[in-house]
């Protein structure tokens, strides 16, 4: 490992200490291990109940993990020694990439989600999909939280971006587990669309901030 700055550096991207540049590099890649695993349990789950909101959810998690990878990336550079210039490219290119990813998803949640309401496309019930809302509800905010404090202390807008898309999974397992349980106990099969597109306004507000 070529040129590791160590904690007495000056201040500047190229001089975070190396512990901190190391619990980045753990923390994304739990990141994107985990959205890997939830991803395809989510879409595979969504496609056996008929579910927009639980496909859209494991479709949010392969943007995430997309995101997660490119935000890992811009750490690599920084940890084999990357001069300053090229550590602020790679941190404006990934900022702005996550952007991109919160209006893709924005995008195929709005047009999915008005389809099935307009032809009243009817969900099955999902218990897979329940137990996985339930543990991302629990599991995103805790590594959310880590990466945000991360972000700080290495002043990273990638990363504190980043993070928030992991928020954003956050909130939309809390919208997903309220329209399975509500399609699954009350019969309601508007729920799990009308769950997926309140989705919508906190992907497109996260996909302006990178761009601003």
């Amino acid at each position: 490992m070529a040129n590791v700055p160590s904690e007495t550096d000056a201040p500047g991207p190229t001089a975070a200490p190396h512990t901190l540049l190391r619990r980045a590099l753990a923390l994304l890649t739990a990141t994107a291990a985990y959205n890997l695993i939830e991803a395809g349990v989510a879409v595979y789950a969504g496609i056996e109940a008929g579910s927009i909101a639980l496909v859209g959810f494991g479709l949010d998690s392969a943007i995430e993990l997309a995101a997660a990878l490119m935000v890992l990336w811009r750490f690599r550079v920084q940890w084999r020694g990357g001069s300053v210039e090229a550590v602020e490219r790679a941190e404006e290119r990934v900022h702005r990439f996550v952007g991109l990813t919160f209006f893709l998803l924005a995008a195929y949640v709005l047009v999915e989600s008005g389809r099935r309401l307009w032809l009243q496309v009817i969900a099955e019930e999902s218990t897979l999909g329940i137990v996985l809302a339930v543990a991302s509800l629990i599991i995103m905010p805790v590594i959310a939280f880590w990466k945000l404090r991360l972000a700080r202390r290495l002043d990273s807008r990638s990363l504190a971006a980043e993070a928030r898309e992991t928020l954003a999974c956050s909130y939309l397992s809390f919208t997903l587990l309220l329209g399975l349980v509500a399609n699954a106990w009350l019969g309601w099969w508007w729920a799990d669309p009308a769950a997926a597109l309140l989705m919508v306004p906190w992907l497109i507000h996260e996909g302006r901030e990178a761009f601003e």
